[in-house]
């Protein structure tokens, strides 16, 4: 069953994206000056344009022609796209979320007993999850599971061979992990007694 690319789906389903908002020119342009310290004088100055026109610009009183934010663009030491790009944040934003043993978002299957952790996040940048590894032959599996991403797995219990389809079935122990293209088939199977256990940390 390719049950792994369903939940990826889900966490990207579950309120993890959000439109993006346009940006304001005139305040985006007032900001990259004052990061700049220039007085509208300096900046104008800089980008060969009137003191005025920049003033109705940052004011939203005019539409700059794409001449004017290639000028405005070439002062500012920055390329035209982004004059419309929202500023990165360098604050620290404070996320922060604890799962207790036990307490992650239960998502079985006849292959894999997943355990979504950091579930109370939304807009992650990764998939935390802790899997019990059910499966003990490729034949369990619908085929090879992939999706878009990079994948990266770490064996908390138990012995685990990582199925791909460009490699060598790889052994895996307590303590051993791995790194990889999820769009490459992959498939993890239990070779324990026991069904092995391993931390999961996939890309979204």
């Amino acid at each position: 069953m390719k049950d792994e690319p369903s939940l990826i789906r889900l966490a990207r389903e579950s309120g993890d994206s959000a439109p993006a908002q346009p940006v304001d020119l005139g305040l985006r342009v007032r900001e990259l000056r004052r990061a700049k310290d220039w007085t509208l004088e300096q900046a104008a100055s800089q980008a060969g344009l009137a003191r005025s026109t920049l003033s109705k610009i940052e004011n939203g009183q005019m539409s700059p022609t794409y001449e004017a934010l290639k000028k405005l663009a070439l002062g500012l030491g920055i390329s035209v796209p982004q004059l419309f790009t929202p500023p990165s944040q360098d604050q620290v934003n404070g996320r922060m979320a604890v799962t207790r043993s036990g307490e992650g978002q239960a998502h079985a299957t006849t292959t894999y007993e997943h355990e979504l952790l950091a579930g109370a996040l939304t807009r992650k940048a990764m998939l935390p999850y802790r899997a019990r590894i059910r499966a003990r032959s490729f034949d369990e599996f619908d085929g090879w599971v992939r999706h878009d991403g990079e994948e990266f797995l770490y064996v908390l219990t138990g012995v685990v061979h990582l199925l791909t389809e460009f490699y060598a079935p790889v052994e895996l122990k307590r303590g051993d992990s791995a790194y990889y293209d999820a769009a490459m088939g992959h498939n993890v199977i239990s070779v324990s007694e026991d069904d092995a256990t391993i931390l999961w940390v996939t890309s979204l």
